[in-house]
């Protein structure tokens, strides 16, 4: 008896290049170089680095100058990385280069609403974001597959934490219908969970050496301080950021009706 299988795509970057179901029963995470990448990067991430990395993302709540800031370093680096991938001719990079993770286009939808018009001849990149920038640049001209460390480190991170970074800048910054935070929303991706364990799977697939995975992992821990400096950089308090989501998520609960 034949058994027919049925699989529906989500978007049609996905439809694309998603791997067959057969490659997807067996977690990717578990194997390849998806488990280098997990492991490699847990390994050196202290907790001090860790804490680094979320009191500075707490400092970019803090205001809408702080908000602001962090966006506009985002826009440099994810326009560099974007803009190098176009141009890029090693396919191992075009193939974990889903069109639904790129985020110029959401970022620029941000930037209009807390800049208003002509914004891209005002704004300069921060030291950090300059930084950023010019290993992206570097890289991709020296040895562009450390490029996959960068698509790993920021869009499956982004992915992975788009909602509820969403959700608590509309509550610390009090944002409404969706303005100003465009860069959280991945509107064709339905199912972040579906679609990194697709990415994973494609990533293990890739041909690689073992020389030039240890590369990828060395690079991606590289990106990760990288983020650190650029959330360093801005001005605020993580704690007052954490007490405005805080009272802000209890209103929204009515716990606390007379701050309404």
């Amino acid at each position: 008896e034949t058994v027919e299988v049925v699989v529906v795509e989500t978007t049609a970057a996905v439809a694309e290049k998603a791997p067959s179901k057969a490659t997807t029963d067996v977690n990717p995470r578990l194997e390849g170089l998806a488990l280098m990448l997990d492991d490699g990067t847990r390994k050196s991430h202290s907790m001090a680095e860790n804490t680094r990395f979320v009191a500075g993302f707490f400092k970019g709540l803090a205001d809408p100058d702080s908000y602001r800031a962090l966006l506009t370093s985002l826009y440099f680096v994810y326009e560099a990385m974007e803009e190098v991938m176009e141009k890029s001719t090693e396919e191992r990079v075009k193939t974990l280069d889903y069109p639904a993770l790129r985020r110029v286009e959401s970022l620029q939808k941000d930037m209009d609403f807390f800049y208003g018009e002509k914004w891209q001849e005002d704004i300069q990149p921060s030291p950090a974001a300059k930084a950023y920038v010019a290993r992206i640049q570097e890289i991709a001209e020296t040895k562009p597959y450390l490029l996959i460390a960068h698509q790993y480190t920021r869009y499956l991170g982004d992915l992975f934490g788009g909602q509820m970074m969403s959700n608590m800048a509309r509550r610390s910054l009090s944002l409404e219908n969706g303005d100003g935070t465009a860069f959280y929303n991945f509107e064709d991706i339905p199912s972040a969970k579906d679609f990194i364990t697709l990415w994973y799977t494609s990533l293990n697939e890739l041909e690689l050496t073992q020389q030039q995975k240890e590369e990828i992992v060395d690079e991606a821990n590289l990106v990760f301080a990288l983020n650190i400096d650029v959330l360093q950089e801005l001005s605020g308090s993580p704690f007052k950021a954490m007490f405005i989501l805080a009272v802000n998520s209890l209103k929204e609960k009515r716990l606390w009706p007379f701050l309404s």
